[in-house]
């Protein structure tokens, strides 16, 4: 007698799967999770000042013009006159591209200090409760790490739980640029760590530089670590939803939009900052040849050609990695849709070997980190492959293959 199987198919499963994580997540997060973050109030009112500021008694642009009109602007003042804006302007100067990169790192040292005593004095002030005076010792200290000699802050902004970019290597002379862009749980704190470094984005953008160096040692290199704007808090419903990705990516190509030279860009993108990269990469510019993601919970889109962009489409995920169980797909606007490591999506898939977990995927002497940075600096012949036939190798000569990830 013929058996048939009448266990529903495998898309039927995912949609209850996903609707179950839905439930879970308004049951312990509740839908004001969905609302947006305030304004940042620092760099709001220095943008204010310097919309009614002048220098020799002609009006200061638009802070908001183009990157272009501004780098103008910037190159027609003298060097003194450079540092008094950046003295009396330091968040709307060390947040504005189109400024040159040298005036956004001094801008961001004198911001940098500035807040550093202001929590210095809130770590004191007696009308904070126990919890509030350790958490401004712990913003404080995070200040002087980040006013460390020769760190180049491209970004700052210290409200809410904060804002940050950081630039390893000359990015004016720089001959391929990559930008690392994470995922949840990342702001001012977790911007860098002790343990684990890898795992935090200064770990990432530092092994991504090294490696690249080493991949390429006569290519001059930048990488940036690209925390500069308000990740999810956790696996609540943000992190469900493309509503931080949509303004993440908003701040992400006006970053992109601005940055000096004409070198090309790679964007290296691990777990949310995937999603992040997929809704910006429609708008992204010519210059940014490639878009690598990295433990993706998805793009939000169904396929690579619906990114509508030019760049080369990367994608890996290690097979320890628990984003594999997530549902991919999009439902009333929860989920980021397919899985950019799957064969119908159309990415050029990249072995993931020897990372572990997660947030392996930066660790040094890992195929993932070296796979990487053969993106970042163009040695597409020295990438490997996930799996035999993979589409990663069309059109790029050169590429390898290796074991499945």
């Amino acid at each position: 007698m013929t058996s048939f199987d009448t266990s529903p198919p495998l898309n039927v499963w995912r949609a209850l799967l996903a609707l179950a994580v839905v439930f879970v997540m308004l049951a312990t997060t509740g839908w004001t999770a969905l609302h947006s973050h305030r304004e940042s109030t620092a760099l709001q009112a220095s943008l204010a000042k310097w919309e009614h500021g002048s220098i020799h008694g002609l009006h200061l642009p638009d802070p908001h013009a183009a990157p272009a009109r501004l780098s103008r602007f910037f190159a027609s003042l003298s060097a003194g006159d450079g540092d008094r804006l950046a003295r009396r302007y330091p968040l709307a100067v060390g947040n504005m591209n189109g400024a040159p990169v040298a005036l956004r790192y001094r801008a961001n040292h004198i911001a940098l200090e500035q807040q550093r005593k202001v929590e210095k004095k809130r770590m004191h002030d007696s009308r904070l409760s126990t919890a509030g005076q350790q958490d401004a010792g712990r913003r404080m200290h995070r200040y002087e790490s980040l006013l460390a000699p020769r760190r180049q802050i491209l970004a700052f902004d210290p409200e809410g739980s904060g804002r940050v970019a950081e630039v390893f290597g000359n990015l004016d002379r720089a001959q391929r640029i990559s930008v690392v862009v994470p995922g949840v749980d990342t702001d001012l704190l977790t911007f860098q760590k002790t343990y684990n470094p890898y795992t935090a984005p200064v770990g990432m953008a530092k092994a991504l530089y090294a490696a690249e160096r080493a991949q390429s040692p006569t290519t001059r290199t930048a990488v940036i670590a690209w925390a500069d704007y308000t990740a999810p808090d956790g696996l609540g419903m943000e992190a469900a939803t493309g509503l931080r990705a949509a303004e993440g990516a908003v701040r992400l190509n006006a970053l992109v939009g601005g940055l000096p030279g004409d070198a090309p860009v790679a964007m290296i993108c691990h777990s949310y900052g995937s999603v992040v990269c997929g809704v910006a990469a429609h708008a992204l510019p010519g210059r940014v040849t490639d878009i690598a993601v990295a433990a993706s919970p998805g793009m939000r889109v169904s396929s690579a050609s619906q990114l509508d962009t030019g760049a080369r489409v990367w994608a890996m995920r290690d097979a320890t990695d628990w984003i594999q169980d997530v549902p991919y797909l999009e439902l009333g606007g929860l989920g980021h849709g397919a899985d950019p490591v799957s064969s119908a999506f159309g990415a050029r898939v990249l072995s993931a070997r020897d990372a572990q977990g997660h947030a392996g995927y930066f660790q040094p002497g890992t195929d993932s980190l070296r796979n990487l940075a053969g993106v970042g600096v163009g040695a597409y012949g020295a990438v490997t492959c996930a799996r035999e036939n993979d589409a990663c190798r069309a059109g790029v000569p050169g590429t390898t293959m290796a074991g499945r990830a």
